[in-house]
């Protein structure tokens, strides 16, 4: 496992890696890899059927010794068939239909994607007939289908190396672009928003807010194929700070803050992922299609009609109906405090009705804009002991925090964390 950083100097992050590493890994439970796993090399994928002469002398491509080969590489194309391709380079269909039930166990071949890359492997000879056929499942599994003495396919397997990473961002407009326009993965910005969901209103992200955070990056050679696990993470603003320590209990991991408390709550911020507020709750509101002064009791969210919404808790359906001005609705009791309600929906989630018992961030519909709505949104409704209350004033209390048997691995877990986190801008 390699480290590396982006937002900080080098000689900074040495002074306190180089004795803390250790206990890093040690505590947290990093999966480190294997430097001595042989790693394929990945070519570039070339246009379809194009030839290529560059492979070098006695040179291995996925496990094979390629010097007695041609090496094509190509994509799947939309509405092909395997046996069509194959046929290109001297394959009968009586191979094919061989090849396929030998290894109907290993792989099915009907699970081919057309657009993934595939490498051939042919005799250098006149007749230049197929020797390997090589589909790329995805950038660590390969299946190579061997067309020699027997017909067979084998998975072959590309273990990623990841390095750990350390990075900064401060918010002009969202996560999101912030993350981009540091050139970073997007995808951290789903893991991170899982992370503060409960404590964090993505909704609400003003200016100048900062995130710092140690994740891991997964590599094939040199290639960035995605990101793994958040290691620590802190959100701060001129009034607050939230560390995010992971801490493995009852045989999962979760997040806590620097007290131990649970960063998990028991309900989500939102019933949806980045999306913006079109209307807050309001005791008089000017109806935008009935142009009267009414109250609002919920928040609206403006999102891409077909956008999941989730319940923000665990719950039971009380009802999934059709209401004149609310359009499709869903309202959740979520305990004998506590109800929620999801109006102007598209549709509804396959098997939500009015019994059925919901978990926290699970898909119960579908933005849309039925019922009274100018454009599509989610109309969304907190009820405390029957009576409206402001979404976004909630505080509900969090879950169990660090157990009493956990608390000395917590408190030097957070140690490490919070120094590596203290250590850079």
């Amino acid at each position: 496992m390699g480290f590396s950083q982006r937002s900080t100097t080098e000689g900074q992050l040495h002074k306190i890696i180089l004795p803390l590493i250790s206990v890093l890994i040690i505590i947290t439970g990093l999966s480190c890899g294997s430097n001595n796993v042989k790693e394929v090399p990945v070519t570039k994928v070339k246009p379809i059927e194009k030839r290529t002469n560059n492979v070098s002398p006695s040179s291995l491509l996925f496990g094979i010794d390629v010097d007695s080969f041609n090496v094509i590489h190509g994509r799947i194309r939309a509405n092909s068939f395997l046996s069509d391709l194959l046929s290109g380079y001297g394959i009968t269909p009586s191979e094919t239909d061989l090849i396929i039930r030998n290894s109907k166990d290993i792989f099915n071949v009907r699970e081919i994607r057309s657009g993934n890359n595939f490498t051939v492997l042919t005799n250098k000879d006149s007749a230049a007939k197929l020797r390997y056929f090589i589909y790329e499942n995805d950038p660590t599994l390969y299946y190579i289908f061997s067309f020699n003495d027997s017909l067979h396919i084998t998975p072959f397997r590309v273990n990623p190396r990841t390095e750990i990473k350390f990075s900064a961002l401060t918010i002009e407009t969202s996560l999101w672009d912030a993350l981009i326009g540091k050139g970073l993965n997007p995808e951290l910005a789903v893991d991170l928003s899982d992370i503060y969901a409960w404590t964090v209103d993505f909704f609400g992200l003003q200016k100048g807010d900062r995130f710092k955070f140690i994740y891991e990056e997964n590599f094939i050679g040199d290639k960035p194929i995605g990101t793994g696990r958040i290691i620590g993470a802190k959100f701060f603003t001129a009034e607050k700070e939230i560390y995010a320590i992971p801490v493995i209990q009852q045989g999962k991991e979760s997040y806590y803050d620097k007290q131990g408390n649970s960063l998990r709550k028991e309900f989500l911020k939102a019933p949806l992922h980045f999306s913006r507020i079109a209307s807050g709750f309001s005791s008089a509101r000017m109806h935008p299609i009935l142009r009267i002064v009414r109250p609002h009791y919920g928040v609206d969210y403006a999102a891409p009609a077909g956008t999941p919404v989730y319940s923000i808790g665990d719950g039971t359906v009380i009802s999934a109906t059709t209401e004149p001005e609310a359009g499709r609705i869903i309202r959740i009791r979520h305990n004998s405090v506590y109800t929620t309600a999801y109006m102007h929906l598209s549709g509804f989630a396959r098997g939500i009705s009015g019994g059925v018992k919901v978990t926290q961030g699970e898909v119960i519909g579908y933005v849309g804009m039925t019922g009274l709505a100018t454009g599509p949104h989610l109309d969304f409704r907190f009820y405390k002991n029957g009576y409206p209350v402001d979404p976004l004033k909630v505080e509900a209390p969090p879950v169990e925090p660090v157990l009493d048997e956990n608390r000395a691995k917590f408190e030097k877990i957070k140690s490490v964390i919070a120094d590596l986190l203290d250590s850079f801008n």
